[in-house]
């Protein structure tokens, strides 16, 4: 079926405007004063935008270019297709209508638009392909396989009852509906910690009323489900009716039932009328309100209570939901609900992978399985299949297809391999049997970095290593096999094969950092650590609390305002984290900061933010002070920011002294010389150094005079450590932060 995409008020400026050549600047700040909202025209514009009313009056070109406009408002701009519309006739379609096709396809769609098919008497359907039935599809899967196991009966998701107690408490009350279908967003998750449902009727309605036009009427029903406000009906015939909507008209179907009670209609004749009041034609309505009011008359009403139920189920039908949609919706809310409360790791095993092309999402929804205390297992190329699954030693176990720079050919090669001949053994016998032109050396590097070979050999330094002869032996054995010969007598000999690889010694595994940086490159996210756990001693010191900590706290009694809060609600924090989304909303910038304990906002308004631009960005460790308040809007705590710096500034700020252990026969010139020149290039700053020395007959501190104070950043740190071994460097950390030093250079001799 055919959509046709028309001339709106502000998209016909914009292409007027272009074609009169006017500049891009010009035209945009003239479109941007027409409000946005739904059914806007320029007439409707210009009464309602004094700006722009004023540029009309005043400037010619201005209103040259709306009068165009206003000609052209309205007209199909361009030709789309329905996004599940089908429609179907009893004999071919060029029977009844014409057909179009775009250039370039195969696929003819109707030259009438919806409205038209059915005017001209054709049926037409609106099929949905959801993702959330692969997802019920994949859970009960993984699900009916335990249970089979187990010798359970199967689980058969159609059959679950409606009225589990736990789901509604665990999943809807709580509002813990990350991956739940339809209650995602985070203003449904407000509007359920208001609403707490209890049974399916609850979330039918709730589904049917978080749509613009009826979210005016949630406040209400609120307040009515919680006995907060009295239940009225508008007769009393028509609380049955509305009983289960607390009195409020939700549904079409109750519209047109209410006109069969109250009004006499015949069902055939309610569908007309709720279709009728959906389109606001005057001249039909006009007519209906006299059928209503003729057949309530019948039903002991008078003139005026009529026309008074009349005006109510006309303000209501206008944006009254199909109550049959809302429920099979509500249905698949509700058993995706039930999987998460009672088989959370298959459920949340059937999302990951649904989800695994998109690496973002991934991750949100592997904060929620930490949430759920479900265990993230690193990919493993022995146990991994392509799609994430539960592990036989509980948890999820991350899955093959889900690693950056892992192409499905490479994989299902993999795990072919593995299914015909076991498990692979080590890096050469896994080169040796993969096919290198899908599993290259690109590919086999990603599945190191992700931790998917751990199980080979000792660590991914050693992996990293031997790879290379791994696959130049693999190579060879593969030539040797194709060249293979026959004797004199034609009786086939074995192949020539390559010599096995002697193993090279182990590997010290790479630092953390490396680590988790090929982590964070091949899945998108950290598995076996956090970037922030090395800087814990740094930041222990100086945080306020850890983000955890913090938005664990109880919001404020009182409603506040909703956005920033002020007053005593708020109070000022340090925070540190790692900058792990950034957006940016009209004059400020969103930071989500990630300490491994939690995530909070930290808000930079425009001026906060062009002075620290340099330090947000993602996958960055800052530091933050700012004012902490509950934002009502995002449901949570928010950090407004007033400083932001780095480690290194920390610890310009912070840290006292620099202590620098040394054991030894005695302090040799080569020590005092590799000293000097380790210190010396950060010369300058205000941390006092200090060589706690430790011999045979005892220890002594040797404080190093006021030339020799540095900068104590982490280049200098990380070079000490790496001489000196662990616990060779310790910071001393003193009460409160000092005015950062100018870092002149020193000159030492």
């Amino acid at each position: 079926i055919i959509t046709y995409g028309s001339m709106a008020a502000r998209a016909v400026v914009r292409d007027v405007g272009r074609v009169l050549g006017h500049p891009y600047g010009y035209v945009d700040r003239i479109a941007k004063l027409i409000p946005f909202e739904i059914g806007m025209t320029l007439d409707k514009a210009l009464e309602a935008e004094a700006e722009l009313r004023k540029l009309y009056e005043t400037d010619d070109e201005v209103r040259q270019l709306i009068d165009l406009a206003r000609s052209l408002e309205g007209l199909a701009r361009n030709a789309g297709k329905h996004a599940g519309g089908v429609v179907i006739s009893p004999s071919a379609l060029t029977d009844f209508m014409p057909l179009y096709c775009e250039e370039g396809s195969v696929h003819p769609v109707t030259q009438l638009d919806k409205d038209d098919v059915e005017t001209i008497g054709l049926v037409k359907f609106d099929f949905l392909g959801l993702r959330t039935l692969t997802i019920i599809d994949w859970a009960v899967k993984a699900i009916n396989e335990r249970r089979a196991r187990s010798g359970e009966p199967l689980l058969d998701v159609a059959s679950l009852p409606l009225d589990d107690p736990f789901t509604y408490e665990q999943v809807f009350k709580r509002a813990r509906t990350v991956a739940i279908f339809q209650f995602e967003s985070g203003g449904m998750q407000r509007l359920l910690k208001d609403a707490k449902p209890d049974r399916f009727e609850d979330l039918i309605a709730l589904g049917a009323l978080y749509r613009p036009g009826p979210m005016d009427l949630i406040p209400s029903f609120v307040a009515r489900k919680q006995g907060n406000e009295r239940v009225v009906y508008p007769d009393p015939r028509v609380e049955p009716i509305l009983k289960e909507t607390y009195g409020i008209m939700v549904y079409q179907e109750q519209v047109m039932q209410m006109a069969q009670i109250v009004g006499g209609y015949t069902l055939g004749g309610a569908d007309l009328l709720r279709r009728a009041m959906g389109k606001k034609k005057p001249e039909e309505m006009i007519r209906h309100r006299e059928i209503f009011r003729t057949g309530a008359t019948k039903n002991n009403l008078s003139a005026d209570k009529a026309d008074q139920i009349f005006d109510l189920m006309e303000k209501f039908a206008g944006y009254g939901f199909n109550k049959s949609h809302a429920a099979a919706y509500a249905l698949l809310s509700y058993q995706t609900a039930w999987l998460k409360a009672h088989y959370p790791a298959e459920f949340m095993a059937a999302v990951l992978s649904s989800d695994m092309d998109h690496t973002d999402k991934v991750v949100m929804l592997i904060d929620e399985c930490r949430r759920m205390r479900l265990n993230i297992l690193l990919p493993d190329i022995n146990s991994s299949e392509y799609k994430f699954t539960v592990a036989d030693e509980g948890g999820i176990r991350y899955g093959l297809g889900a690693i950056k720079g892992v192409g499905l050919a490479a994989i299902e090669g993999v795990l072919e391999e593995r299914a015909q001949h076991g498990a692979y053994a080590g890096i050469e016998d896994f080169c040796r049997r993969v096919d290198l032109q899908k599993a290259n050396r690109r590919v086999i590097e990603a599945l190191i970095r992700a931790g998917a070979m751990d199980g080979l050999e000792p660590n991914r330094a050693t992996l990293m290593a031997r790879l290379p002869d791994a696959l130049a032996l693999a190579e060879q054995n593969t030539r040797a096999a194709a060249a293979g010969q026959d004797d004199m007598f034609g009786l086939a000999q074995p192949a020539t094969v390559a010599k096995p690889l002697v193993s090279s010694p182990a590997l010290p595994e790479w630092d953390e950092s490396e680590r988790l940086r090929g982590e964070k490159d091949t899945l998108g996210l950290y598995l076996t650590g956090h970037p922030i756990v090395r800087y814990l001693p740094d930041l222990d010191p100086v945080v306020s609390a850890s983000i955890g900590e913090l938005v664990s706290e109880s919001p404020p009694g009182q409603s506040g305002e909703r956005g920033y809060a002020q007053g005593g609600a708020s109070r000022t924090v340090i925070v540190a984290g790692l900058v792990v989304d950034l957006r940016k909303r009209g004059n400020r910038v969103g930071l989500t900061l990630d300490d491994r304990t939690g995530r909070i906002e930290a808000t930079l308004f425009e001026e906060a933010f062009n002075r620290f631009r340099t330090l947000a960005v993602k996958d960055n460790l800052v530091v933050v002070e700012g004012r902490l308040a509950f934002d009502e809007f995002i449901n949570g705590w928010r950090v407004t920011v007033k400083d932001m710096f780095d480690v290194d500034e920390l610890r310009e700020r912070y840290v006292r002294r620099l202590d620098i252990h040394w054991q030894a026969d005695g302090v040799t010139p080569e020590f005092a010389t590799r000293l000097k020149e380790l210190l010396k290039p950060h010369l300058g700053g205000q941390c006092a150094v200090c060589v706690g020395y430790r011999g045979v007959s005892g220890s002594v501190p040797v404080p190093l005079g006021e030339a020799w104070r540095v900068h104590p950043s982490e280049a200098l740190v990380r070079k000490l450590e790496s001489w000196l071994g662990s616990g060779g460097v310790a910071l001393h950390y003193g009460h409160g932060p000092r005015q950062p030093a100018t870092r002149p250079e020193a000159a030492v001799s």
